[in-house]
């Protein structure tokens, strides 16, 4: 196993101080850093693929998205300078009215974590504030989390804000959250919707990316 591969199972085993140690023992030896990162988005893709059998749970989501959050505080500023391509800009956060950010703190990480640039936004986000990080950014896939019932009509309210912008054409959206489904889609406005973060990374990947 040569040290890209010791750190894709490191990092899927959730083992944090092995996984930061190979990272900075890759970047010693001269390993490019969008190798590295190649590698650990290949541990969270397994990491992603267990939780999807029911090996992992949400509290080892949590936790990659924590080991993930310090491997990239390693590799950005190297990256960064090196220039490396995202995949899309992906803009999220939890509507206006529900503080839950665990939900959204996991899929920011995923998507991160495969390669897409993530505007997060935070929680309890103001309509306006989703519609001027649109436009700011040019983003074309809006993401919007909400665990309680009453953000159904924040959802709803943003979608409006978004078309009354002369965007919604343009931009694709993705809605999730405990009690989000099919009906509360439709009834939203939105374009689809998840149930895991796994969901949101293959909606983003269809979308931004048209060979996946």
């Amino acid at each position: 196993m040569n040290g890209l591969e010791e750190i894709t199972s490191a990092l899927a085993d959730l083992e944090e101080e092995q996984t930061l140690q190979l990272v900075r023992k890759a970047i010693e030896e001269g390993i490019p850093p969008g190798n590295i990162l190649g590698a650990c988005q290949n541990g969270m893709a397994e990491i992603g693929s267990r939780f999807e059998s029911g090996d992992y749970f949400v509290s080892d989501l949590i936790m990659s998205g924590e080991i993930f959050k310090q491997v990239g505080a390693i590799l950005d500023p190297l990256l960064e300078s090196g220039g490396m391509e995202k995949l899309g800009k992906v803009v999220f956060g939890t509507v206006h009215g529900d503080i839950h950010d665990i939900g959204k703190d996991i899929v920011v990480n995923m998507l991160k974590s495969a390669g897409f640039e993530v505007i997060d936004l935070g929680v309890d986000v103001p309509v306006a504030k989703f519609v001027s990080a649109l436009q700011e950014s040019g983003a074309t896939v809006l993401g919007m989390s909400g665990l309680l019932t009453l953000a159904f009509d924040a959802m709803k309210e943003t979608i409006n804000a978004v078309t009354a912008a002369g965007l919604r054409d343009k931009v694709h959206i993705m809605i999730g959250g405990g009690p989000v489904d099919g009906n509360v889609c439709k009834a939203v406005g939105a374009d689809q919707w998840g149930n895991d973060a796994q969901q949101a990374v293959k909606l983003a990947k269809q979308w931004l990316v048209p060979a996946c």
